[in-house]
């Protein structure tokens, strides 16, 4: 039987942290190589300019990963962490690190990568879009309810005990333990107000939390959405059928906050907390919020949110980036307008009183259900949604069905556009393309593809959510 190595990890001392790379990680460059420098739960963190001590965990043939078990020297870009959760909460991991310096890390991101996976011919990168707030800006927030709560080095050494069941969010790394949050910077009041009292009642009533190993437990998740007209929504998910426990929860919420203007609940027995294929039932006000933007048409845009419904978690940054996107797109009331990925319409219809007619598609049935109603609701008129899988979509049919684009707007997910897709919008052959992206890595990949057609005319990257390593992108792309 082979015996297990019980050889000592390898260290390195002194050592600085050159920068940052994807997902937030630091570089430090060696002889031997790259290493990649994790922040580990309950430290203090990483910054580029710190002097560290590193122990290697992981070893790859063109890399290493290290964790900092010890900071001779701090870098003069820190700051001081503005939460007390700061190191053990998995959110706002760049506390640590001054806000212009996020905003440089951020535009040198967009370069490294359009640069080095894209491999196109670009233009002087404009300069990032800061964002403002940089604190409570989140309009939803979602919290699990579990019963195993993280417990801190200075918890385990008092010895005493302590209630095993916690309302917050997941440690990073571990699915099964939840670090109660005293107070959180990301979303505006009522929100902290609503999960301290959730988690006062259910400790006073003797509620059981969902326990996350063994599946076994009532209250599941608590999500808390926020909207720029000042209506509240709040849905509880439960993973049990107990009609008393649970009318003394809602009843108990509606009387503490009269400001929640929708109050929902979903049973959820499955062993997941994913609720898109459940029933939402709404118990007081109305079934959704209502998020405002101005699109300067004189008009204030009215978007219906409801439980199941995306929008940016960002609105107020969501606005300046939708701005960027619309005049890029050089809109003279003519265009016919693809937007691809439209979700529920929020670009598409932040687009359409300048454009001819925009059509919106969406993998997602519920989110064009969505689309549709809020064009309803804003009296727009000119647009049309289809719902379907993108690269089976866009075909010559498709086109001859819906008019072929002047110009398209494309905001896909993480991964990017298949390659069919952007194949079949080279053959489409619109005047304009703006792509707006929240990973600049699949996007320069398929900046890398468009070429043969396009040309990078203009790149805005935009902060969408500071204190963490996330980016934004807006790239306009002409027929060469």
């Amino acid at each position: 039987m082979r015996r297990r190595s019980h050889k000592a990890p390898e260290r390195l001392y002194a050592v600085s942290i050159e920068s940052v790379a994807a997902e937030g990680k630091c570089i430090v460059r060696t002889e031997e190589g790259v290493i990649f420098v994790e922040n580990p739960t309950g430290g203090p963190g990483v910054a580029p300019g710190d002097v560290v001590d590193l122990r290697v965990t992981n070893k790859k043939k063109q890399y290493r990963e290290a964790v900092a078990e010890h900071i001779h020297q701090f870098s003069t870009v820190r700051a001081q962490p503005f939460c007390e959760h700061f190191g053990t909460c998995g959110g706002c991991k760049w506390q640590h690190i001054q806000y212009d310096e996020q905003l440089r890390f951020k535009h040198q991101q967009v370069v490294d990568h359009l640069t080095r996976i894209g491999k196109v011919a670009l233009p002087n990168i404009r300069s990032i879009l800061s964002a403002e707030p940089t604190q409570y800006y989140r309009n939803k927030l979602e919290f699990t309810c579990a019963e195993g709560r993280w417990m801190t080095q200075a918890e385990v050494g008092t010895g005493e005990s302590i209630d095993p069941r916690a309302i917050g969010f997941h440690v990073p790394g571990r699915f099964d333990k939840v670090l109660p949050i005293n107070h959180c910077y990301l979303q505006p009041e009522p929100s902290n107000a609503i999960r301290l009292a959730v988690t006062n009642y259910a400790f006073q009533n003797d509620i059981s939390l969902y326990n996350l190993k063994l599946h076994t437990g009532f209250l599941r998740t608590l999500i808390i959405r926020t909207a720029s007209s000042g209506q509240v929504m709040v849905t509880v998910q439960v993973a049990q059928d107990k009609p008393e426990i649970l009318a003394g929860l809602m009843d108990f919420l509606q009387t503490t906050f009269p400001g929640i203007t929708s109050l929902n609940y979903i049973i959820n027995t499955k062993k997941n907390d994913s609720y898109q294929d459940q029933d939402v039932i709404n118990w007081s006000g109305k079934p959704y919020i209502e998020e405002i933007m101005d699109d300067h048409s004189g008009r204030p845009l009215v978007f219906r949110v409801g439980p199941k419904s995306f929008y940016q978690t960002n609105a107020q940054q969501a606005f300046n980036l939708y701005k960027v996107a619309r005049d890029w797109a050089g809109l003279t009331g003519r265009e016919r307008v693809y937007d691809l990925y439209t979700g529920t319409g929020t670009i598409a219809l932040f687009v359409a009183r300048m454009a001819g007619h925009v059509v919106g598609v969406e993998y997602v049935e519920s989110a064009v259900a969505d689309a549709q109603i809020n064009a309803d609701v804003n009296g727009i008129t000119n647009t049309t949604f289809v719902a379907g899988d993108m690269k089976a979509i866009l075909t010559d049919t498709f086109f001859d069905q819906h008019g072929r684009p002047d110009v398209v707007i494309t905001d896909p997910p993480r991964a990017g556009m298949d390659e069919a897709v952007t194949r079949q919008l080279l053959k489409a052959a619109p005047e304009r393309i703006v792509y707006v992206s929240c990973n600049t890595a699949t996007q320069a990949r398929d900046l890398g593809i468009l070429d043969e057609g396009y040309r990078v005319a203009d790149v805005q990257p935009v902060d969408m959510f500071p204190h963490t390593h996330h980016v934004e992108n807006v790239v306009l792309l002409t027929k060469k």
